[in-house]
């Protein structure tokens, strides 16, 4: 069953994991968004439609033929994100509210989770840290890559409207860009005598949108990717959420909150906060990316 944090976060009973979960999301755009499959075992493994059967006409009398598509298989691994939390004895003795001490040490905790998530979401690659997960610049094929241009180039609505239609069937659910980028696009825009429409998203949130699809900002898009001799360039990222639509996470059980006890080597009491998560792109069709921008 598919789920997302915030949603998960409104079925816990246990307060202090709502409120993790709660931070998590607040800290993490992405997580607005992404929709997670709970996985029993260490992995998940499933079929991409790699060629479709094809259909003929018939006439009455005609011998029918049987077409079969194909199918590729992709495995995708669960990976351990987290964290402890030490609260110091002396100033949770001594301070005015012990909770207040507690919460601000764990949501930090939980803050840098979310980071760690979003980070690898668009950045991970498990050939330079094999014990994260691959994100959405290694998992989107290059078929569904667009290249500004050789060595970068500027940002163009033509671009914008190419790597729309990458994505299939129908729109992407979200765009994924940096701050720089967006700027790029909203002076694009009123140069062409427009500007992006803002609305409220699903969330309830007060979002920009281009061609109806919400603009999402996220920090850990980098602006420093390099591409042949150019430099200081950037990446959009047009994705579909959902198993048999594109971009899906992957979780056991959720965020889990656990109360450690008191160190050996410290006057300190842990929490412990971890996460067996992945990512997964069910169809290979239901993302793309536009490389290569300059500032």
């Amino acid at each position: 069953m598919a789920i997302t944090k915030s949603e998960a976060a409104k079925l816990s009973n246990d307060m202090l994991q709502r409120g993790v979960i709660e931070t998590v999301v607040k800290e993490s755009a992405v997580l607005n968004y992404l929709p997670f499959l709970q996985v029993t075992g260490t992995s998940v493994t499933y079929n991409r439609e790699a060629t479709m059967a094809a259909a003929n006409f018939y006439i009455p009398g005609d011998t029918w033929t049987e077409g079969t598509p194909t199918f590729t298989q992709a495995t995708t691994q669960l990976t351990i994100l987290g964290g402890d939390a030490d609260v110091d004895n002396f100033l949770q003795a001594t301070y005015a509210d012990a909770n207040d001490i507690e919460a601000e040490v764990i949501g930090n905790r939980a803050k840098s989770i979310a980071h760690g998530f979003s980070d690898s979401f668009f950045n991970g690659d498990i050939g330079v840290n094999a014990k994260s997960f691959d994100g959405l610049h290694k998992l989107v094929p290059v078929g569904q890559t667009l290249l500004a241009g050789a060595n970068g180039a500027a940002l163009t609505l033509a671009m914008m409207d190419e790597l729309i239609d990458k994505v299939k069937p129908g729109k992407p659910e979200a765009l994924f860009m940096s701050k720089r980028t967006r700027r790029k696009l909203k002076d694009l825009r009123r140069s062409s005598g427009t500007v992006l429409e803002s609305g409220i998203n699903q969330f309830g949130q007060q979002v920009e949108f281009y061609d109806g699809i919400p603009i999402v900002i996220d920090d850990f898009i980098s602006d420093a990717r390099t591409l042949g001799s150019g430099s200081g360039l950037s990446t959009i990222y047009a994705v579909k959420f959902g198993q048999g639509s594109g971009v899906m996470g992957l979780e056991h059980n959720g965020i889990t909150v656990e109360r450690v006890g008191e160190l050996e080597t410290k006057d300190a009491t842990r929490t412990r906060l971890k996460w067996y998560c992945g990512l997964a792109l069910f169809n290979t069709l239901g993302a793309a990316k536009l490389e290569g921008i300059t500032a």
